[in-house]
């Protein structure tokens, strides 16, 4: 016989549930209404269908609800739908008896099981249940629209899409479970709040005893996390659409058919009814957890297929940002920056959860007063003065920031875009970078410099916010757009501070900062011409991939790009067709460093020969082509030998032959300011 002091199972039972519900944190609304519909209150409604996830925690707040009806003396009846055969019998024979039973709460957990009862469920089973009834239903899957919609079932209904647990109450969670504080912010930097990754990573995170910032999650973790959430996938394809969505910053079917092709239609379809994929205006994404998981299992699965994924996307994101209608600029942007987001870098310097606060918008002369105003109160009058005179140059150059709550202005921020040597007696910030820019590498006829010249929030000044990150997302934009663009400079207060992120993407400073009034500012410069904005992020994509820097060195990529000045360029134009058939001499002619030659992923006599061919293109274009092809193509001895060949007097020929020349650099110098 037990004595009084021996556990019995009924006290295992209370002490167990004892504990849950110590451990149980959050559902806060939902718990109000059921607490409500046990009361009977005439406004709350008896039947509430939850759907999420897995493991974003259904069946725990089921089993609260038991417990409170348990303890308000209701009748309780559970089902689960892993254990009753998906009939109608087979659920009358689970819950018949809460047909039966006057007060009765019914509880039905894991109903995607048997969801194809839904409609048996709501047009027979539920209507006969005893009035003052109480239910809940737990299931992956949103409930059929043609229910949610039924008059008959409006005033009865509640449909609830439970969330991760808020930042506050996942804290409270990891308390609850003595995980260390030096680790939380890591483990809810990668459950995002969902509850079965928060007890999984608390669990690692207590066992390890490691009191450090940087905690990541162990294999055996992402694994459980990944069959709990996902499960199976129907193929391959769909296991990498997963993939891909998760990388991405929101899918559209248009990426998907970038990466997929003719399959992207069914994938997407497929992706945008999964319980754990959330549906924006712009396109899906995954729940925080599942784009975690997924992430580290692959990187650590297949490190190849991840960095094959990543370049396949990287360059996917960086044609649309170059496509796009500038009203989506920032959207594109944000997108290609996101890839890069597991770069400690690139992740502590973009809030992308928190961009929504603010909206970026053209600057208007009524804000005049107000931009000053930031200006004067951050950096003082004499910076307001500039402000002032860029105001009046350049007021397309402005961007505001107005906050999505109040609709006032909270930030603003400036691209100017400088050809000509304006406004340097005035500014000794652009003064800096026009000297820089003149010493290190002079623009061209065409070209131009630009400054992020002011970046401003009321109350972050130049700290990491939501409007600091749409501003560096809008100078990225530009810099990558910008068809003419030379120089970029990036211009912040000299304390050190951007230092290392700026020069993690070869963004380097100035010597010699320039100062206005009583604050030294520093110059963060970058020439377009010699790494242009593929390669560079190319090069960036390298060092993420590797656990590196950029400022630590190229890990990859081409040698850094020479920039000729028009002249230059077309003595290098008539060096290379002279030496055609002089292969050591050819390699010698800097055009082989040229952006011309590079991003064309061609040779320089290939080159040399698609320009020849385009003469062939234009008016009169025959005689250039053959002119040039005579004289270096097919490599005639001499001039006059070319022109005997051709049957044309001598004078003829060099007339024919120096138009075609000067036809050709016109040509390949337009592919040399412009990109191919």
């Amino acid at each position: 016989m037990p004595t009084d002091t021996t556990p019995t199972p009924s006290r295992l039972a209370h002490t167990l549930a004892a504990g849950r519900d110590r451990a149980f944190v959050g559902r806060r609304a939902e718990l109000d209404w059921f607490a409500a519909a046990l009361d009977g209150e005439s406004e709350a409604r008896p039947v509430h269908y939850l759907h999420g996830p897995g493991g974003i925690g259904k069946s725990t707040l089921l089993r609260v609800f038991a417990g409170l009806a348990q303890r308000a003396g209701r009748p309780v009846v559970e089902i689960d739908g892993r254990t009753v055969v998906p009939t109608p019998e087979g659920f009358l024979a689970a819950a018949g008896t809460a047909l039966h039973q006057p007060g009765v709460v019914l509880l039905v957990d894991t109903f995607e099981k048997c969801q194809g009862l839904e409609g048996w469920l709501w047009e027979r089973f539920l209507p006969q249940l005893p009035v003052g009834a109480v239910v809940a239903v737990a299931g992956r899957a949103e409930p059929d629209l043609l229910w949610t919609s039924d008059p008959g079932w409006v005033d009865l209904l509640r449909v609830t899409a439970l969330r991760n647990l808020a930042p506050e109450e996942a804290a409270e969670f990891l308390h609850a479970r003595h995980v260390p504080a030096s680790v939380q912010q890591a483990v809810l930097e990668f459950t995002g709040g969902n509850p079965l990754a928060l007890a999984l990573a608390a669990v690692v995170a207590v066992k390890d005893g490691a009191p450090k910032g940087d905690w990541r999650p162990s294999q055996d973790t992402i694994a459980t996390l990944l069959r709990q959430l996902i499960g199976n996938t129907p193929s391959s394809e769909h296991s990498r659409a997963l993939e891909v969505c998760a990388h991405a910053y929101v899918t559209s079917e248009s990426l998907l058919r970038a990466v997929f092709g003719v399959r992207a239609a069914e994938l997407f379809a497929w992706l945008r009814v999964q319980p754990f994929i959330e549906s924006t205006g712009a396109g899906l994404f995954p729940h925080d957890v599942v784009r975690e998981a997924l992430e580290a299992d692959l990187k650590w699965r297949d490190p190849e297929g991840f960095a094959e994924m990543h370049h396949q996307m990287r360059e996917v994101q960086l044609a649309q940002l170059r496509s796009v209608p500038e009203s989506q600029l920032l959207q594109a942007t944000g997108a290609l920056i996101f890839l890069y987001r597991t770069d400690r870098q690139i992740s502590e310097f973009n809030v992308w959860r928190d961009v929504g606060l603010v909206e970026d918008h053209p600057y208007v002369e009524s804000q005049r007063e107000q931009v000053l105003e930031l200006v004067r109160r951050h950096e003082g009058a004499e910076s307001a003065a500039i402000a002032a005179f860029w105001l009046d140059h350049q007021p397309q150059a402005f961007r505001a920031y107005l906050s999505t709550q109040t609709g006032e202005l909270c930030a603003f921020s400036a691209w100017l875009e400088i050809a000509d040597p304006v406004g340097l007696e005035v500014d000794p910030v652009v003064a800096a970078a026009w000297r820089y820019a003149r010493a290190n590498g002079p623009l061209r006829s065409g070209e131009y410099l630009a400054l992020a010249r002011f970046t401003i929030d009321g109350t972050a000044y130049q700290r990491p916010a939501a409007a600091t990150t749409l501003a560096q997302w809008r100078a990225t934009g530009e810099m990558v757009r910008g068809e003419r663009l030379a120089w970029s400079f990036v211009v912040m207060r000299d304390d050190g501070y951007w230092d290392g992120h700026l020069g993690d993407i070869n963004m380097l400073p100035i010597d010699s900062p320039p100062a206005v009034g009583a604050h030294r500012y520093a110059l963060f410069a970058h020439d377009w011409r010699t790494q242009p904005p593929g390669p560079w992020l190319a090069e960036k994509s390298a060092a993420m991939l590797a656990g590196a820097s950029m400022a630590d060195g190229p890990v990859r990529g081409p040698a850094e790009l020479v920039v000729l000045s028009r002249p230059e360029f077309d003595a290098a134009i008539r060096d290379a067709l002279r030496t055609l058939r002089r292969p050591v001499a050819l390699g010698d002619n800097p055009l082989n460093r040229s952006r011309l030659v590079k991003e064309s992923g061609k040779s320089l006599t290939e080159v040399l020969a698609d320009a020849a061919q385009a003469l062939l293109t234009e008016r009169g274009g025959e005689k250039l082509h053959r002119a040039v092809s005579v004289a270096y193509f097919k490599g005639a001895p001499t001039q006059e030998v070319a022109a005997e060949l051709l049957g044309l007097p001598f004078s003829t020929y060099r007339r024919h032959l120096g138009t075609a020349v000067e036809r050709m650099s016109e040509l390949l110098w337009h592919h040399e300011l412009n990109g191919q």
